[in-house]
């Protein structure tokens, strides 16, 4: 992979946006993150930035969400410009994930990841100590482009943070050689959102839930003398991954006698509760309760039927 030469922010360009830019290097040329599918989120945000302060990209707002599995969304609409411009824009965003100042690079607010999207590649930079480097983990970062970006990256590459700050710079009218890297910025434009300082989000996660996916019984009725098995599938609200384990808990009665089950384990992707009917309770009512504990999170579900 080609190296792409360190691009120095201008005192000028800083001047215009009124905003202190660090010095960011651009990475190595990786793959194309596979934009990631739109989909509902919660938590939404939506911060307005001045419009016609540019002769270029003019962000117009930027819209925050997270969902419950940490994703983070930002849409930065940028509504001149339909397309990204592979060959004369450039995207950054810093980010402060720790809330404070002290920490990250001082010349932007305390930034501790930087976000860059040029020529069709999105990178993440992690701030370290001294300037900002490509990111160890950046594998769930990924964008789109219609009429502005739509960038998505999991609090886990963020360091797993619940409130950050941010800001996002547009750099349109680039003169950039196509066979060295170098960027010319003489005749560039720019918009920063906000002007001046950084935005705040707080990423909020609805804690997760068991969803019961499935409860059923066999037999279709319990029967003097016989087996009768509640089964029970439950997923996890936030990955929706069926429980493979977890402690199951089985109550049954036939009439007023308190049965044990023979079987409380999960089997199959199922919490299996087998009771074994007493051959004397024909026309009893059969009374049953179904529950799975996992890492402290439960469903339950009963059952209640005439004994033949």
């Amino acid at each position: 992979m080609d190296q792409l030469k360190p691009y120095r922010f201008v005192l000028a360009l800083a001047a215009v946006l009124c905003v202190a830019l660090p010095t960011v290097a651009l990475g190595a040329r990786l793959p194309q993150s596979a934009a990631a599918p739109a989909g509902p989120a919660s938590n939404t945000t939506t911060f307005t930035d001045s419009t016609g302060d540019t002769k270029g990209a003019d962000i117009q707002t930027i819209v925050v969400s997270n969902d419950d599995a940490g994703t983070i969304t930002f849409r930065i609409n940028v509504p001149n410009r339909p397309q990204f411009g592979i060959t004369d824009m450039l995207m950054l965003m810093f980010v402060d994930t720790d809330n404070s100042q002290t920490t990250g690079d001082p010349q932007s607010f305390g930034a501790d990841y930087a976000i860059q999207l040029f020529q069709g590649q999105i990178l993440l930079f992690k701030w370290d100590g001294t300037t900002f480097s490509l990111a160890a983990t950046q594998s769930t970062l990924s964008y789109s482009w219609s009429g502005g970006a739509t960038v998505k990256i999991n609090a886990s590459d963020l360091g797993n943070t619940r409130h950050l700050n941010f800001d996002a710079i547009v750099l349109s009218e680039l003169v950039i050689d196509p066979i060295s890297g170098n960027i010319d910025d003489t005749n560039a434009n720019a918009d920063a959102a906000p002007t001046v300082g950084l935005y705040p989000y707080d990423v909020k996660l609805t804690p997760p839930t068991l969803v019961v996916k499935k409860f059923t019984h066999k037999p279709v009725s319990p029967a003097a003398g016989k087996s009768f098995s509640l089964l029970l599938t439950a997923a996890r609200s936030d990955t929706g991954a069926v429980l493979q384990g977890g402690q199951v808990t089985c109550v049954g009665r036939a009439g007023t006698v308190k049965l044990i089950a023979i079987v409380h384990r999960v089997a199959g992707g199922a919490a299996v509760c087998t009771f074994k009917i007493p051959k004397t309770a024909s026309g009893k009512t059969f009374r049953g309760t179904d529950t799975i504990v996992f890492e402290g999170l439960k469903a339950t579900r009963s059952f209640s039927g005439k004994i033949h």
